[in-house]
C-alpha cells in the first residue's frame, strides 16, 4: 500500500486512545522522521485553518471530537434552524442547531460547532463557533428596491435570508428581477450579509429564466471560454497513422455501442464472445479521452473545474468542448477511434479470470440504440434482420449479463429499482408530457459491463499499490440501520443491527417483503438509510454494490475522475513502480480532484433534479383540479407527500385531512387519526385532486380526493395567507419554501449511472421537533 501522507499521520497520531493534547513542538518530535519540518508546519497550520485539529489556549493541539466541538457542513432549513453534518461521519449524528445559535452561518457553510452535552438524551445540540469557509459567495434571487437601497431574496430558501444591496451596487438592476449578487460582507449576528448585484439575468415571466437561474444558483458554467474553444479546435478530427503505434489493432473486431436514441457524446463500446462452453470474453472499449486531454492544458483546466457534463431538462452543459465530446473522443460507427481497452475472461459463475487492460485502436461496426437492442432480444424479424451479423452476439451479451447480474446479488449487491422520469418539452421549452424510463435486460447489459470493468480496473490499480481516485460508498449509519431495523419488526421481519451492517443483509430484507403491500416503504426507508457514494483517494469499497473495489472508468468525455483514472493508467503503463518521494504529492493532488469532482456532482445532481422539478410543477399548473392515484412517498408532522405515476410529488397539508384530528408516529413513517385510528403511512396508495401550483417556489398541493368545495377554499386560503409577507417580514420567511417540499433526490438519468449511492435518497423522516400545534396539526409520537 501507499504510504500514508503526513495529514492522515497526524490524524491517526491524535486518535490513538492514549494521545492528550500536545504542543506542536511536542507533536514534531513525535512524527519525526515522517516528514520535512517545512512540510509538518505547512500542513498543521492548513488542517487548524481548516477545523480539522483545534489549537487550545494552551497552545496545544487536538481533534475537535475530543473536545465537544464538531466540524462539518451546516444544512439549513427555511424555519431557520439547521444541522452540522460531522466531517468523517460515520455513526456520528447531526447536530442540531436552533435559530439563535447561528452566528451567522448560512446554508453549505463549512462551519466548527460545539457541541452541548446536556441534552437529556436527546440528539445533541449546538452552537456555531465559527465559519471555516463560506459556501454562498454567489446567491440568485429576486431584486426587492427600497428607496436608496434593496434587498435580494434567495431562490434557495435554505440560504434563510436576504442579501442588503446599497444603491451604488444596484449595477442597472430593477425592481422584481431576477439577479445574481456577489456576497461583499458575511452575514454577523445582528447583521444581514451585504452584496452587489454582478447581473441581471431577467424579467420575472421571462422564457428560460427560471432555469437560467437553476444553472447559475448552482455556478454551472454555460459557454466555454474563447481560449479552450481556441485550443479544442486544434485537436485533429481524425487519427493519424502514426498515433496507432504502440496500441493493439482491434479494427476488425465485431465491436459496437449501445446508448439512448439521442446521445452523441459516445464513449463506451464492447463485445463478447463465448471461448468455450464455460468461459466469455468480454471487451469493454473507453474513448482514450486523456490522449488529447493532456494534464494541465487549457483543455484539461476547464473540464478539472467543470467536474462532469450537466444533463438539464432542456440542454445538456458538456464537460469538454463538443469539437472533442462529439467529435474525435466519441466512438462513432465507422470511424477509427482511440481507445482504453480493459478484455475480461469470465466463467459461468462471473468470476474474472483473467483480464488486461491496454491502450487499443477500434472502428465500431454499429451503432445500436437500447430500443434495438431490446427489439432483437424480443425476436422483432426486421431488426434481426438488420443486424444479423451480430445477432448471436447479442444474445451471448444478454447472457452474460444474467451472469453478472447473478454474481452480484449473491454476494448481496443491493438494487433499488425505481422508476425515473422524462419530461418531454415542445419546442417553447413547455412540458407536454411526463414519460417513465424503461430500464429492461437492454440497459442492464451495458450496466452490468460497465460495473465489471470499473471493479476490474479498481482492483488492478489497489494492486498495483499506485494513488488512485476510488468510487466509494460507506457503509450506513448504525443509528439509520436501528431505525429500518424498528420499521422491519412491524413487520415481523427480524433485522441484526452491527457496526458493520453488510449488503446481503439489507438484501434479504428488502426480499423478505417483495410482493407484499409494505415493499413500497421498506424499500424506500433502506434507500434513504445509505449514505452518498463520492469520490477518494482511500478505498473503503462499495456498501451498495457490495464490492470491496470500485471506481468510474467508463465515461471519461462526460466525468473528470473517469479522465483522471484514464491518466493514472497510461502514467502505471510507463512506469509500473513509482518512486517513494511520487507517492505523496500525487496523492495530496487526487485527493482535491476527488473532493472537488465530489462537489461539482452534487451541483450537476442538484441542478438536473431542479430543472425536472420545475418543469414537472408547469405540467401540473395546467392539470389544477384533476385527480390521480398516487402513493404516499413521505410523512412528516405537517403532512403527507404523495407521488404519482409520473413522479410528480406533492404535499396533502395536515390541515386539509378534515375527517379527524391526525398524530404523527415517527417511528411508524404514519399519521394517525386521534378518534377514528385511520392511518396514512408511508408506502400506502392514495387518490388526491391537484389544488394548487407555484411554479416559483416549485411547489404542488394536493388535496384528498372528493373533499368539498369548502374544504378547497380553506386551504387556498391558507395557501394565499402564507405567500403575502407580513410588514416587516421578507418573501423569503414568508413564501411556501421549496425545502418543504422534501428534496427529492434523483440522480442523472440513464442505465450507466445505475450505482447505488449515485441518487442520493429521497428526503427521509423529518428532523422536525413535531409538537402538538392547533386544530389540525400534528403531535410526534415515538
Amino acid at each position: 500500500m501507499p504510504s500514508k501522507n503526513i495529514h492522515d499521520k497526524i490524524i491517526e497520531f491524535m486518535r490513538d486512545s492514549s494521545y492528550a493534547p500536545m504542543t506542536s513542538e511536542e507533536l514534531l518530535d513525535q512524527l519525526a522522521g515522517e516528514c520535512s519540518a517545512t512540510k509538518f508546519w505547512q500542513e498543521l497550520l492548513a488542517m487548524e485553518q481548516n477545523g480539522e485539529i483545534i489549537k487550545t489556549r494552551f497552545d496545544t493541539y487536538g481533534l475537535p471530537e475530543k473536545m465537544g466541538l464538531v466540524a462539518g457542513r451546516f444544512q439549513l432549513t427555511s424555519k431557520g434552524f439547521g444541522f452540522v453534518i460531522p466531517d468523517n461521519k460515520g455513526d456520528r449524528p447531526d447536530v442540531f442547531i436552533p435559530p439563535r445559535a447561528l452566528n451567522g452561518a448560512m446554508n453549505n457553510d463549512r462551519v466548527l460547532a460545539r457541541v452541548n452535552v446536556d441534552t437529556h438524551g436527546k440528539k445533541p445540540e449546538g452552537e456555531i463557533l465559527r465559519i471555516i469557509v463560506h459556501a454562498n459567495n454567489k446567491v440568485v434571487g429576486v431584486f426587492h428596491q427600497s428607496g436608496d437601497f434593496a434587498f435580494v431574496t434567495p431562490d434557495d430558501k435554505r440560504i434563510g435570508q436576504d442579501v442588503y444591496i446599497m444603491k451604488r451596487n444596484f449595477n442597472n438592476a430593477k425592481d422584481g428581477q431576477k439577479v445574481v449578487v456577489e456576497i461583499t460582507e458575511w452575514p454577523q449576528e445582528n447583521r444581514k450579509a451585504e452584496g452587489r448585484v454582478s447581473e441581471v439575468l431577467g424579467n420575472i415571466g421571462d422564457v428560460g429564466l427560471e432555469i437560467l437561474s437553476i444553472i447559475k444558483q448552482n455556478d454551472l458554467p454555460l459557454e466555454f471560454p474563447e481560449e479552450v474553444l481556441a485550443a479544442s479546435r486544434k485537436v485533429p478530427k481524425t487519427i493519424k497513422k502514426s498515433e496507432i503505434n504502440g496500441r493493439r489493432d482491434l479494427r476488425d473486431r465485431t465491436v459496437v455501442t449501445v446508448d439512448g436514441e439521442d446521445a452523441k457524446d459516445l464513449d463506451d463500446a464492447v463485445y463478447v464472445e463465448q471461448i468455450n462452453k464455460d468461459e466469455f470474453l468480454l471487451g469493454v472499449y473507453i474513448a482514450d479521452v486523456s490522449y488529447y486531454v493532456t494534464e494541465d492544458s487549457i483543455l484539461d483546466r476547464e473540464a478539472r473545474a467543470r467536474g462532469t457534463s450537466v444533463y438539464l431538462v432542456d440542454r445538456v452543459l458538456p464537460m469538454l468542448p463538443e469539437r472533442l465530446s462529439n467529435g474525435i473522443c466519441s466512438l462513432n460507427a465507422g470511424e477509427d477511434r482511440l481507445s482504453m481497452a480493459c478484455e475480461m475472461h469470465i466463467d459461468r459463475d462471473g468470476n474474472v479470470l483473467q483480464y488486461e487492460i491496454f491502450p487499443a485502436v477500434i472502428n465500431v461496426r454499429h451503432r445500436l440504440s437500447y430500443n434495438i437492442v431490446r427489439s432483437m432480444l424480443a425476436g422483432d424479424e426486421s431488426m434481426c434482420a438488420k443486424y444479423v451479423d451480430i445477432l448471436p452476439m447479442v444474445g451471448k451479451m444478454d447472457e452474460l449479463r444474467q451472469i453478472l447480474h447473478d454474481k452480484r446479488a449473491r454476494r448481496g449487491a443491493v438494487d433499488f429499482d425505481l422508476p425515473e422520469q422524462k419530461v418531454i418539452l415542445d419546442e417553447k421549452l413547455h412540458p407536454v408530457e411526463i414519460v417513465q424510463r424503461i430500464h429492461g435486460n437492454a440497459e442492464s447489459i451495458i450496466e452490468e459491463f460497465m460495473l465489471a470493468a470499473n471493479e476490474t480496473v479498481a482492483q488492478h490499480m489497489f494492486n498495483q499499490h499506485w494513488p488512485f481516485i476510488y468510487r466509494v460508498h460507506d457503509l450506513p449509519a448504525e443509528e439509520k440501520m436501528q431505525d429500518f431495523a424498528r420499521l422491519l419488526a412491524n413487520f415481523n421481519v427480524k433485522f441484526k443491527v452491527s457496526e458493520e451492517t453488510q449488503p446481503k443483509e439489507i438484501q434479504q430484507a428488502v426480499r423478505a417483503v417483495a410482493g407484499k403491500p409494505e415493499e413500497r416503504l421498506v424499500t424506500t426507508v433502506a434507500l434513504r438509510s445509505m449514505k452518498q457514494a463520492v469520490y477518494q483517494t482511500e478505498n473503503v469499497g462499495h456498501f451498495g454494490l457490495a464490492a470491496k473495489f470500485y471506481t468510474h472508468f467508463t465515461s471519461p468525455i462526460r466525468r473528470y475522475p473517469d479522465l483522471i483514472v484514464h491518466r493514472l493508467l497510461r502514467a502505471w503503463m510507463q512506469q509500473p513502480k513509482l518512486k517513494a518521494a511520487e507517492v505523496e504529492p500525487l496523492t495530496d493532488k487526487l485527493d482535491m480532484i476527488a473532493e472537488h469532482s465530489s462537489i461539482r456532482e452534487r451541483a450537476a445532481a442538484d441542478a438536473e433534479r431542479a430543472t425536472v422539478e420545475l418543469k414537472m410543477c408547469e405540467y401540473m399548473a395546467d392539470h389544477l383540479g384533476e385527480e390521480y392515484d398516487g402513493v404516499i412517498s413521505s410523512v412528516t408532522a405537517f403532512g403527507m407527500f404523495v407521488e404519482l405515476a409520473n413522479g410528480v410529488e406533492g404535499l396533502v397539508h395536515i390541515s386539509s385531512l378534515m375527517d379527524d384530528y391526525y398524530e404523527y408516529y415517527e417511528e411508524r413513517y404514519a399519521l394517525v387519526g386521534t378518534h377514528t385510528g385511520h392511518t396514512y403511512r408511508l408506502g400506502d396508495k392514495v387518490r388526491i385532486e391537484v389544488l394548487n401550483v407555484n411554479i416559483s417556489d416549485v411547489s404542488i398541493d394536493f388535496i384528498m380526493a372528493g373533499e368539498n368545495d369548502g374544504v378547497r377554499e380553506h386551504i387556498r386560503q391558507q395557501l394565499l395567507s402564507k405567500q403575502k409577507p407580513a410588514k416587516g417580514m421578507s418573501s423569503s420567511r414568508a413564501a411556501i419554501s421549496a425545502e418543504t417540499q422534501k428534496k427529492k433526490h434523483r440522480g442523472s438519468k440513464g442505465a450507466k449511472n445505475k450505482e447505488p449511492g449515485r441518487r442520493s435518497p429521497k428526503g427521509g423522516k423529518g428532523k422536525s421537533k413535531g409538537g402538538s400545534g392547533k386544530k389540525r396539526g400534528a403531535r410526534k409520537k415515538k
